[in-house]
């Protein structure tokens, strides 16, 4: 009865109110006599009206911008992937997506559409969202230095820092004084020039060098301290001398330019003894809270929008400000990890590819059209090379580091990435680089940053030495070695225990080692010590509770698939266990039509196919990464279906054909080290009609008569399956299983499925 008297009310009110409008615009008609009324001409038809207006709506200022962003983001995302693939920074493949999109490729070869995407007068929004973004870029840039190590190591650091700061800084001014004639826009004064080209070539990208450093495992060594260290200290040096730069160069002469330095070191002073101890209170209150209140989150970004506009009216870039303000922000990793997770993925994903875009759209790669010209690109490369690369080496064997570590500290000091790009445009925006010289440096930033990947790779073959940090005693150990790749906790404590119960009587003679890795992107290098005591903590209670030493290896990574098949083939682990992924499709229409399509157009999938690894349209009962690794792994894997496994007493193991042999192995490792009840699944009498699985079988009955038991399939129940702790499987019988979609697979517990 009441939902009755909703409709009728539902029906009478808004009938009635619908005809009231109605009337109203009707009577409202008889008001526009003798008034021009404008309306479209009796000739366009309700189609061309139609059209007319969806064009005025696609070049609206706002529509053209969101266009825009679209597209970058996408091809961006698109280029890092792919330069994440063959081993290079995330931003070298954005750099080029922005050059792409630019009047190089882009524009050379489709000039009218790329007119109609970026057309010139549209340009200001799309500069002003990227400086936005820049601005909260260097806002996480100075979140992420950790002052505390240039304490520790300070000696050193400085020494090598200024080192690889001065010398190509002064190769950088010589060198402006052979191309100034030629490459200076008229009207710039040598000194201003100079400058630019000298602080061009000292700049260290340290975001890009911290993912390298993580990515390679040498963040724990004493060479990776050194080198953050080194990379920290140069640029809070390079950034307070391009302050410096650029007041000279705004104000026209040394003696003019000591005013807005005197401005700016009162800027400094003020940030550091006033607005620095006002923040840390601020902090304080609220570091031990989960979640910060939206106020607490305005007084921060308000002091980085601040202190961004007085750098920028004081005449030395709001980018300084910005840097300066996440600088000085309280010293709480967790506190600092709330604002970063608030700013970054905005900034990062966002806005700072429209910054590369921007950038792509200054990069005229049609100027350097002449062999000369080149020439004179290497010369740039050349000297960049010399001053940072051989600079930062030679200090560092000054101070006491060996070869190997002195060569490693120069090539990784010697990527530029992202800073340089920003120095680059500073400079354009200011006049001082002309867009022949402008192209020529962004040339040598993406070569300097290409360049240090197979750099160090070739340091390590000279020197016989390898990054990845594989424990001593896992190197020297001959022992059973056991490898568990966790990401999540509860998975990891499932692993543990699985990996416990087959060495649990057997400590003298097994090592099982523990790692964690984590995303390079999503971690930050002031607060890496501080996540890998969280990842590893539940981890180690557990050991503790089950009396069981392991090893843990952590290491963030760009690839986490490739790392854990390198770690396990480097380290000869015996086994490695890892969790079976899900996929946020799983179990619904969307995830079997996306099952199918995903295999197609997954960009992995693609790139095994083109390098013969896999067959395009090979099914796969695994989420991508669990395939991945697989396909990657090359040392027995076992994969864990986790359903909260708690013990291993009681195990199914099904041994259907001939190939299933092997897990007799692991049949015999838990009765003798974990007591457990093993029941061997027989499919269709093979156990009788195969000589080599009989023989297997026999052997284990002997050995462990209260242990084994025999269960033809077609006993399978749902109670006796509820029973069990563990189903193990070889990876080709779970595979079928899958395929001829087996009825009581609803039903079974946690699964060990092992690739031999």
């Amino acid at each position: 009865m009441r939902n009755l008297k909703n409709t009728l009310f539902y029906i009478v009110v808004t009938g009635g109110f619908t005809w009231l409008m109605y009337w109203i615009i009707g009577q409202g008609k008889f008001l526009e006599v003798g008034r021009k009324i404008v309306s479209p001409t009796s000739d366009d038809t309700q189609w061309v009206q139609f059209l007319s207006s969806l064009f005025y709506n696609l070049k609206h200022p706002l529509a053209l911008l969101l266009a825009q962003i679209i597209t970058i983001v996408l091809v961006a995302r698109v280029f890092g992937w792919i330069f994440r693939k063959i081993g290079q920074p995330t931003v070298i493949g954005e750099i080029i997506a922005g050059i792409v999109l630019g009047p190089s490729l882009f524009g050379l070869y489709f000039p009218e559409l790329k007119e109609a995407l970026f057309p010139l007068e549209s340009l200001g929004n799309l500069y002003v969202l990227s400086q936005v973004g820049l601005i909260l870029f260097m806002f996480v840039i100075g979140m992420e230095l950790d002052l505390k190590v240039l304490k520790n190591k300070a000696n050193e650091a400085v020494v090598i820092s200024h080192a690889s700061i001065v010398i190509p800084f002064a190769l950088g001014i010589g060198l402006s004084y052979f191309i100034y004639h030629q490459f200076a826009p008229v009207g710039v004064e040598f000194l201003s020039f100079s400058l630019f080209m000298g602080i061009a070539m000292s700049i260290t990208a340290f975001p890009v060098l911290a993912r390298i450093v993580q990515e390679r495992g040498i963040h724990k060594t004493r060479l990776g301290t050194i080198v953050i260290t080194c990379a920290a200290a140069d640029d809070i040096t390079a950034w307070c001398l391009l302050a410096a730069v650029i007041a000279i160069v705004k104000a026209g002469s040394f003696v003019s330019s000591f005013y807005i330095i005197g401005l700016a070191v009162s800027y400094v002073l003020m940030m550091l003894f006033v607005v620095k101890p006002f923040l840390k209170r601020v902090g304080d209150l609220y570091a031990k809270k989960d979640n910060i209140k939206k106020s607490v989150v305005a007084i921060f970004l308000l002091t980085l929008i601040v202190s961004a506009y007085l750098t920028e009216i004081i005449g030395i870039h709001a980018l300084f400000g910005a840097f300066m303000a996440g600088a000085i922000m309280p010293d709480l990793s967790k506190f600092r990890n709330i604002i970063i997770e608030k700013v970054e993925d905005v900034s990062v994903i966002l806005l700072l590819p429209l910054f590369f875009v921007f950038t792509g759209l200054r990069t005229e790669m049609g100027l350097i059209n002449e062999p000369y010209l080149w020439k004179v690109t290497g010369c740039i490369i050349g000297v960049a090379v010399v001053g940072k690369f051989l600079g930062s080496a030679l200090a560092a064997r000054f101070v006491g580091q060996n070869w190997r570590d002195s060569l490693t500290i120069g090539a990784l000091m010697n990527t530029r990435g992202l800073m340089e790009l920003v120095v680059l445009n500073i400079g354009y925006e200011l006049g001082v680089l002309s867009p022949k010289i402008f192209t020529m440096m962004v040339i040598m930033a993406l070569v300097t940053t290409f360049m240090t990947s197979p750099l160090l790779d070739i340091i390590n073959f000279i020197f016989k030495s390898k990054d990845y940090i594989i424990p001593l005693e896992v190197k020297t150990s001959s022992k059973f070695k056991i490898l568990i790749s966790f990401g999540n906790n509860e998975k990891g404590k499932s692993l543990l225990r699985l990996a416990h119960s087959l060495v649990k009587n057997q400590p003298e003679n097994a090592n099982i080692t523990a790692m964690h890795l984590s995303m390079s992107d999503e971690m930050h290098s002031y607060d890496i010590e501080e996540y890998e005591k969280e990842r590893f903590k539940p981890i180690l209670n557990e050991s503790k509770k089950l009396d069981q030493e392991i090893t843990t290896i952590f290491k963030a990574t760009g690839d986490i698939e490739t790392d854990i098949a390198d770690v396990a083939q480097k380290g000869e682990y015996d086994l490695v266990l890892v969790g079976l992924g899900k996929s946020i499709f799983q179990g619904t229409i969307l995830g079997k039509v996306l099952g199918f399509t995903s295999r197609i157009i997954n960009p992995d999938r693609l790139l095994d196919k083109f390098t013969g690894k896999e067959g395009l349209f090979e099914n796969s009962p695994f989420d991508e990464r669990t395939r991945l690794i697989i396909s990657k792994t090359k040392t027995p894997l076992g994969i864990l279906i986790d359903k909260e496994l708690h013990s291993v007493d009681k195990v199914f193991v099904s041994v259907f054909s001939i190939g299933d042999v092997f897990l007799i192995d692991y049949a015999q490792k838990l009765i003798y080290n974990n007591d457990s009840q093993i029941t061997i699944l027989d499919n269709h009498s093979q156990n009788k009609n195969n000589f080599i699985i009989k023989n297997a079988v026999a052997s284990l009955e002997e050995k462990h008569p209260k242990n084994i038991g025999v269960l033809n399939l077609d006993q399978m129940s749902k109670p006796l399956l509820l029973q069990q702790d563990l189903m193990i499987f070889s990876l080709e019988t779970w595979k079928k299983l899958v395929d001829e979609e087996v009825s009581w697979l609803s039903d079974i517990p946690s699964v060990l499925i092992i690739k031999p």
